[in-house]
């Protein structure tokens, strides 16, 4: 007779199969600790509500996707992570990458450039080109866009301490072909209080660094209404040791620090928030993730209209970009990275992403080789055309599991960003190194999971072989980083200096004030101010950022 209850299933069923037959583990968890029961049934979701809870896509509170027919109109946003070495070799691989398929251009900086040096500073020194191309002055960045017409392409720029300088730039390619402003789409990450908690590319104190963001909302919300002026992202977080929940806390918590800036500010909650968008990784734990993106939505759809205020449902919707994890890939048996990286992009699309970059297989080794940033792309190009995948709205909607595990991430994750807010919010809890603390527990707790053999990473801690070394990794030419020098200073020589040292001085000048700080940064890139000079203006007003002691 069939079980009539879950309690009677396991008395009379269950358990007598265990005697004989014991499970392989004795308790399962998610990637994020997350205690992960034998079966979901209608008894773990009996308190849910269709309606209130899911509804249909399009529809508040987009749980299921904040598009009606989502990817069965329109495809993700493909758009390969890439930038490296120079600004012309970064070119021809954006190039190269747009003749494959991909539908939009994501540019990594090298880390001089996020940290507001040019490429001839001492501090610069080993690292120009490494991790990303090197941007000093709008020379480089003509050369990184030379032809590719900004208005056919949506581009994303992952930059954060410098990113009203980057933005300035590339408006002022625009305007140089000719594109008004309105018709560019991209986004910008401009999402600094996550670099104070998670990455560390900061410079200037957090308070006049929020500033910047918020000049950058105003400035475009003006003149450029199409462009994403943030990017707030979890991934870093969630890189760092961040639990699945406390990726999604952390994330809204520091969404909310900056709407209430920019409402300070003047701005009004439903001018700004459609044009926000969001950044989560996508780890390998396939239906966390999932249950992850689909509790973003509707826990963010909340937030902006109870905490908020919002009342365009634009406002409510959580558009978001995602990458696969990078702290997955293993130099270990580094082909395994293709698995894991094709699971991560499949919950990535189950999710309901709007755009999409797939780590290489061979980054752990280091940058990507052309051969294999083009596999990372047709992983994307197959998930889409071969899959089935994309043909119905949020294929997992209605699964017990899911839907379980979904309530349970919004819980978790509500109650962390209500201790966030207790304290005063993102930035109080960051000057007090609060989520610092708790992403460190978390990537402590979990390494000790591997170490201890309870977390089996395959290749790494279990199913481990002898490999020889890949052949064939990208390997950077030392030559680029001394023309890139030397165009830099070529440069200077050829410029009119004194039109640069009035535009530094009137940027200071409005640092100092209260004006919008975007037009004086205008102003400077056009003179061929470079990147360094404009951030030591900055940095001349405002000082340095010193971490917290002991954080």
């Amino acid at each position: 007779m069939a079980s009539r209850s879950k309690a009677q299933w396991q008395r009379e069923t269950l358990s007598p199969f265990l005697q004989g037959n014991p499970e392989r583990k004795a308790s399962f968890a998610t990637a994020s600790a997350l205690e992960e029961g034998r079966l979901a049934t209608p008894e773990e979701v009996q308190s849910l509500d269709y309606h209130r809870d899911l509804g249909y896509p399009g529809e508040y509170p987009f749980t299921r996707g904040i598009y009606p027919n989502m990817y069965r109109g329109r495809l993700w946003t493909m758009r390969q992570y890439a930038g490296f070495g120079s600004a012309e070799e970064s070119n021809r691989r954006y190039r190269y990458l747009l003749e494959q398929g991909q539908t939009g251009l994501s540019v990594a900086f090298d880390l001089p450039t996020q940290m507001g040096y040019d490429s001839d500073h001492p501090l610069a020194q080993g690292e120009v080109g490494k991790v990303g191309v090197p941007v000093c002055s709008l020379l480089d960045m003509e050369t990184l866009f030379e032809g590719i017409p900004l208005d056919r392409v949506s581009t994303s720029m992952t930059i954060n301490a410098t990113a009203s300088v980057l933005l300035a730039l590339y408006l002022a390619v625009a305007k140089k072909q000719g594109v008004p402003f309105p018709k560019l789409r991209g986004t910008v990450q401009n999402d600094i209080l996550k670099e104070y908690i998670a990455r560390g590319t900061y410079i200037y104190p957090p308070r006049p660094s929020l500033r910047l963001v918020t000049d950058l909302f105003a400035y475009c919300a003006r003149e450029a209404p199409n462009w994403n002026t943030i990017s707030i992202s979890g991934y870093h977080m969630r890189e760092a040791g961040a639990t699945a929940a406390q990726e999604l806390a952390f994330t809204f918590a520091n969404a909310l620090a900056y709407v209430r800036a920019a409402r300070a500010a003047g701005l009004k909650t439903d001018d700004l928030c459609p044009q926000l968008s969001f950044f989560f990784v996508a780890q390998s734990n396939l239906l966390e993730e999932v249950a992850k993106f689909r509790a973003a939505r509707r826990l963010w759809a909340r937030l902006a209209r109870e905490r908020l205020g919002a009342r365009d449902p634009r406002s409510m919707m959580l558009r978001f970009h995602a990458q696969t994890a990078g702290v997955t890939l293993t130099a270990q048996q580094p082909e395994n990275n293709v698995v894991r990286s094709a699971l991560q992009a499949l919950a990535t699309v189950l999710g309901g992403a709007q755009s999409l970059h797939v780590n290489s297989w061979d980054e752990a080794l280091g940058l990507p080789t052309e051969e294999s940033a083009l596999l990372s792309l047709r992983t994307q190009q197959l998930i889409a055309q071969e899959s089935g995948v994309a043909d119905a709205v949020d294929p997992l909607g209605g699964s017990y599991y899911v839907e379980s595990l979904t309530r349970r991430l919004e819980e978790e994750a509500s109650a962390a960003l209500e201790r966030i807010e207790a304290m005063g919010g993102a930035l109080a809890a960051l000057e007090s190194g609060y989520q610092m603390r708790e992403i460190a527990e978390s990537a402590y707790r979990f390494q000790k999971e591997v170490e201890a053999r309870e977390r089996i990473i395959v290749g790494v801690n279990e199913h481990v072989t002898d490999a020889p070394p890949i052949p064939n990794a990208l390997r950077l030419d030392p030559a680029q980083a001394r023309r890139q020098v030397e165009r830099l200073q070529g440069l200077r020589r050829s410029r009119d200096n004194a039109t640069v040292r009035r535009s530094l001085r009137r940027l200071g000048e409005a640092a100092r004030g209260a004006e919008n700080t975007m037009p004086a940064i205008l102003e400077c890139v056009a003179s061929y101010a470079t990147l360094g000079e404009i951030s030591d203006a900055l940095r001349g007003v405002w000082g340095e950022w010193r971490p917290v002691a002991g954080v």
